[in-house]
């Protein structure tokens, strides 16, 4: 199994560092995903969770970033949660630019004999009301996160496609040569009902959305599936950070029926069901993983006081990237 993840945040933190060894996936057919010696996945950092996930089960990888060093180094680490795992680790690239994507899919199919699952992780976030973000802010964020998308998409669905067609299954038995041809796009629930202070992350979200659903209707005849997964709060994550104030974790779960913000490994096991056998029959639908906090909107702790803080013009502050858009 080859997977490829894609991080095409210009300054992205490669922060998570969770070791799957001691988690156990009970999913059913998972032996199929795990009996490839073929399979590779590209993946977008960050995220490196899932991928930590699918080498553990027996997938080669290939990471990319915008930052050489700590994108090779989150590589190494990943590998030695298998013995014999290959993770390339390739900086210097840019989403936005698909020709940047287009050479680091390529390097990823040639070293490591193929590409199976892409994971499009594009994330660019912060704090801001339209009132003080700049048309400038409003692009750089769908930049990144819609054309970041859609460029890993356009770099990596030759590959993707080869496998699809090596890898079907006609839903009775699984194929010989495990499962093939998937990508996950990463989204969020933002633009689900409205969200402030998110209007250009809402938009750029909402365009991945539909990307997905497209990409799953044009190739699902050719064998492949194209799946959302959209996150909730995190814990212990970048994103968080950026988004919620430090030692807010306890007050805003209220506002989640589970009453608790997710673990990455809950993303990761998102991931696995969707690459897996389980995921044979699933493609243009969205995987939220947000313990229902969406349909909760407007009726629990929020990061500021709606609507106060906007009728009073204040700036964004107590969060790592709350700031004036001045880009």
């Amino acid at each position: 199994m080859y997977v490829l993840y894609w991080c095409p945040v210009p300054s992205s933190p490669l922060h998570v560092a969770i070791h799957y060894s001691h988690f156990h996936f009970h999913i059913p057919h998972l032996p199929p995903l795990l009996s490839s010696q073929h399979q590779l996945s590209f993946v977008i950092l960050p995220g490196s969770a899932q991928v930590r996930a699918l080498v553990h089960l027996g997938a080669n990888a290939c990471i990319v970033g915008r930052n050489t060093e700590k994108t090779e180094r989150v590589a190494a680490d990943i590998a030695t949660v298998r013995s014999g795992a290959k993770v390339l680790g390739i900086g210097a690239v840019d989403v936005r630019k698909l020709e940047d994507l287009e050479r680091a899919a390529e390097r990823c199919a040639r070293e490591l004999g193929g590409l199976d699952y892409c994971i499009a992780g594009a994330a660019g976030n912060f704090l801001a009301p339209i009132s003080q973000l700049s048309a400038n802010a409003f692009k750089t964020v769908v930049d990144i996160d819609l054309i970041g998308s859609y460029n890993t998409l356009k770099a990596t669905l030759p590959h993707l496609l080869k496998s699809a067609a090596a890898n079907k299954s006609d839903g009775r038995q699984p194929s010989s040569n495990g499962t093939g041809g998937r990508i996950i796009f990463i989204s969020a629930t933002l633009h689900y009902t409205g969200t402030p202070l998110q209007s250009h992350v809402s938009a750029a979200k909402a365009g991945i959305d539909a990307l997905s659903a497209s990409t799953a209707i044009e190739f699902g005849p050719l064998g492949l599936t194209s799946n959302i997964i959209a996150p909730g709060p995190i814990s212990g994550t970048e994103g968080m950070e950026r988004l919620a104030k430090a030692g807010a974790e306890a007050e805003m779960a209220k506002g989640i029926p589970l009453q608790r913000w997710g673990r990455v490994r809950e993303i990761a096991d998102a991931t696995v069901y969707l690459f897996a056998e389980t995921g044979g029959f699933v493609t243009g639908t969205n995987v939220v993983v947000d313990g229902g906090q969406w349909r909760m909107a407007g009726r629990g702790p929020q990061v500021v006081e709606y609507p106060d803080f906007l009728l009073g013009g204040q700036e964004v502050t107590g969060v790592k990237s709350g700031k004036k858009a001045k880009l």
